[in-house]
């Protein structure tokens, strides 16, 4: 059916439409004329779409022209900061100008990455610091907040948005005095929610998106304007996103987070009403008890829970230890005990919801035998989100009043898994929803506007069925475009013959024996991606002791030296290098040209079978009578291994060699699935072929093909339009 919209779509895309002028060089590509219409079509008629574009379709442009060409509000999500940021500075900018269009746009991310001035100067007045240098940094922070427009921490020249103190620098949700607060004048997440609710298009990140819907569950004010559209980037991340989302958790970094809280404000603001020192090192103390009761890193899940009673008693001496008398007595003195108070309320609330759960798994009575009651509140803790216009007196204590009926919102439909992880530092209560399909349906036919849901990795052997029934998508339109890269003749897939079972305790030793030929004869330039942290300790010993036996330039960086995001500049800067690193190496790593032209990737990536999480879904489905290796575990490997194998060619003229060290991929029946999900490569078991597919790349790399992609992998605008 023709549209209003997709007349101009098409001309924006023609040979010579406004694309075409405003690049030269421009050349028209069918798949993205392709995308870009039936996004037209889903925006048009309120639609939903589920459209896979592989690399170098251009896939930002064909839905970026149609947002814009709309004219409605639309809410554009990527999965994650940095796609965001350059979609908000670089390509947002260059379609509307391309376009000539004034369509106002604006930026919007979770409260965390936003300088809270109340906070920063009421911890800078406290002077508490675990270390010298954090005031150094804190000072720099202020002298930031003085200047920026925008009080975006991405945008601190110098200070690491991983640094610790920025915790110092933000609200939370739980802390925030919205209106109230004395700094609500130059509040950096006022001005920024303001400039969203007028702008028509709003760019934002799947963590805000989904904390939005979670608090629309709990009848809190939303984060997010209403819009005619939401355009989803990356989609093939909101599974696990929205899974974090609509769950519940407590840990003990937010337990640590209140008890700092209530020493500073209690001091500060009532020091006459209770002893703060003493009520602070209780519950601190409790904490201490939880994290030893809990015993080694791993997860614990719902079966090993029901025999650990001194867990449990742990548990239940942290809720007791929140000196809940002593904040609802003095909670009038000032905003932030009000706040306090309702913090220590809502962390009971979720700690005793939590244990609810896990009586239920000890009596058998809870979902699946996985110990859970519903899935409520928004208790996920990995990207704090912005709260509602909730800031004043009568809207806190309606929050604190939703708190003590939280209890009574029952969902028995939404049945959750119980669980513990338990890491070096601390200790997390996860209840995780054993499907998120159901809520995010009813949040889709709550709303009626278009959804789009594009990635250039949501089929799994040329079916997008997994992402669709995760999503809850049954009505979704599915399209699919391959990438116009030239795999056969640019990308060899190389599967080392003799490599073993991957369970051998010699598979790391084998693995690092058949990369090194390669990584030699290309002078490094290599990315070595595992699937766990033990295969990068384990092949960075033994490939770092090569490379200085060898002597020859190769620099070796390893996850865990430094950031992420400072392993990537130095390897795009570096003349050979060798990365070794895991999950999060896996995506979102854009090298273009000979820089990067051989990825090795140690095994397939399935996930663990100790995962409580998946077991718990594993043994669901098979009671339905699923099949969950078929359903579960084989699409999400060969969803991973596709964005690792991604990781090669990201443009026209990128060649290279892609490694994977594990013979099922040929041997098993499975391994034609997870080949079918991977781009067209030709094939090799032979190492003198991948070595002489090799020796054209090892010459100097030129400056000019060393750099980062555009957002969809290619190089330049005139190859991404």
């Amino acid at each position: 059916m023709t549209t209003r919209l997709q007349g101009p779509v098409a001309a924006a895309f023609a040979v010579d439409g406004p694309l075409a002028q405003a690049q030269p060089g421009y050349a028209e590509r069918g798949g993205q004329t392709e995308l870009a219409l039936a996004v037209a079509d889903a925006i048009e008629n309120a639609t939903t779409l589920v459209a896979e574009a592989g690399t170098g379709t251009g896939k930002t442009f064909a839905y970026l022209v149609p947002v814009l060409l709309s004219g409605g509000k639309v809410l554009i999500s990527t999965g994650t900061k940095t796609l965001q940021d350059q979609l908000f500075s670089r390509d947002l900018p260059r379609v509307k100008q391309a376009l000539g269009l004034a369509a106002s746009t604006a930026l919007l991310k979770g409260r965390a990455n936003y300088v809270c001035r109340h906070h920063l100067r009421r911890n800078l007045e406290d002077g508490r610091f675990e270390r010298r240098e954090d005031i150094a940094v804190l000072k720099r922070i202020e002298r930031f907040a003085a200047i920026s427009s925008s009080g975006d921490r991405a945008q601190a020249p110098g200070i690491p948005e991983e640094s610790p103190v920025w915790a110092k620098a933000t609200s939370t949700r739980e802390n925030c005095l919205g209106q109230d607060c004395p700094e609500l004048a130059g509040c950096f997440v006022f001005k920024a929610r303001q400039a969203a609710q007028q702008a028509d298009v709003v760019v934002v990140n799947h963590h805000l998106f989904c904390a939005d819907l979670a608090l629309r569950e709990e009848g809190v004010s939303e984060l997010l304007p209403a819009a005619n559209a939401v355009v989803f980037d990356e989609a093939h991340q909101l599974p696990e996103i929205a899974t974090q989302f609509f769950g519940r958790s407590v840990s003990t970094r937010q337990l640590a987070d209140f008890a700092r809280d209530l020493l500073r404000i209690g001091l500060a603001d009532a020091r006459d009403a209770a002893d703060w020192m003493a009520l602070t090192q209780g519950f601190e103390q409790s904490v201490r008890v939880l994290r030893l009761a809990a015993g080694r890193p791993g997860r614990i899940d719902a079966a090993r829970l029901r025999t650990m009673h001194e867990f449990r008693l742990a548990v239940e001496g942290v809720a007791a230890a929140l000196p809940r008398a002593e904040l609802d007595g003095a909670a009038s003195r000032s905003r932030d005990l009000l706040r306090l108070a309702l913090r220590a309320r809502e962390l009971a609330g979720r700690l005793r919801r939590w244990l609810q759960g896990l009586d239920a798994a000890i009596s058998g009575d809870g979902a699946s035998g996985a110990g859970a009651g519903p899935v409520r509140d928004s208790g996920a803790e990995p990207a704090p989100a912005m709260a509602g216009d909730d800031g004043g007196l009568d809207a806190a204590a309606g929050f604190a009043d939703a708190l003590a009926t939280a209890d009574t919102q029952a969902s028995p439909d939404e049945p959750a898994i119980l669980w513990v992880e338990v890491h070096q530092g601390g200790v997390t209560l996860h209840a995780t929803p054993l499907s998120v399909a159901a809520t995010f349906r009813r949040h889709r036919e709550s709303a009626p506007r278009a959804w789009i849901f594009t990635s250039a990795t949501l089929a799994v052997a040329g079916r997008c069925d997994h992402f669709t029934e995760a999503m809850g998508l049954d009505d979704a339109q599915v399209l699919r475009w391959e990438s116009p890269f030239d795999y056969q003749q640019r990308a060899l897939l190389y599967v080392p013959r003799g490599i073993g079972d991957p369970a051998s305790a010699e598979f790391g030793r084998r693995v690092g024996e058949a990369a090194w030929p390669l990584i030699a004869a290309n002078r490094g330039r290599a990315f070595v991606l595992c699937t766990s942290l033990r295969m990068v300790d384990t092949l960075a010993a033994l490939l770092g002791e090569r490379i200085k036996q060898a002597a020859d330039g190769i620099e070796l960086l390893v996850q865990g030296q430094a950031s992420r995001s400072v392993l990537i500049e130095r390897f795009r800067n570096a003349a050979h290098p060798l990365l070794i690193g895991s999950a999060s190496f896996w995506e979102g790593v854009d090298v273009v040209g000979a820089q990067l032209s051989l990825v090795v990737i140690d095994k397939l990536p399935f996930a663990s079978p100790d995962d409580p999480v998946l077991r718990a879904r594993v043994e669901a489905l098979r009671r339905a009578g699923g099949e969950p290796f078929r359903q579960i575990q084989l699409p999400a490997a060969a969803m991973s291994l596709k964005q690792g194998a991604g990781r090669l060619i990201r443009s026209e003229t990128d060649r290279g060699v892609l490694v994977i060290c594990d013979e099922r991929l040929l041997s098993k029946s499975y391994g034609k699935s997870l080949l079918q999900s991977l781009p067209p490569f030709t094939v090799s078991r032979d190492a003198q072929q991948a070595l002489a597919w090799l020796s054209d790349e090892a010459a100097p790399v030129d400056d000019a093909q060393v750099g980062s992609a555009q957002p969809d992998g290619t190089p330049a605008l005139t190859q991404r339009i």
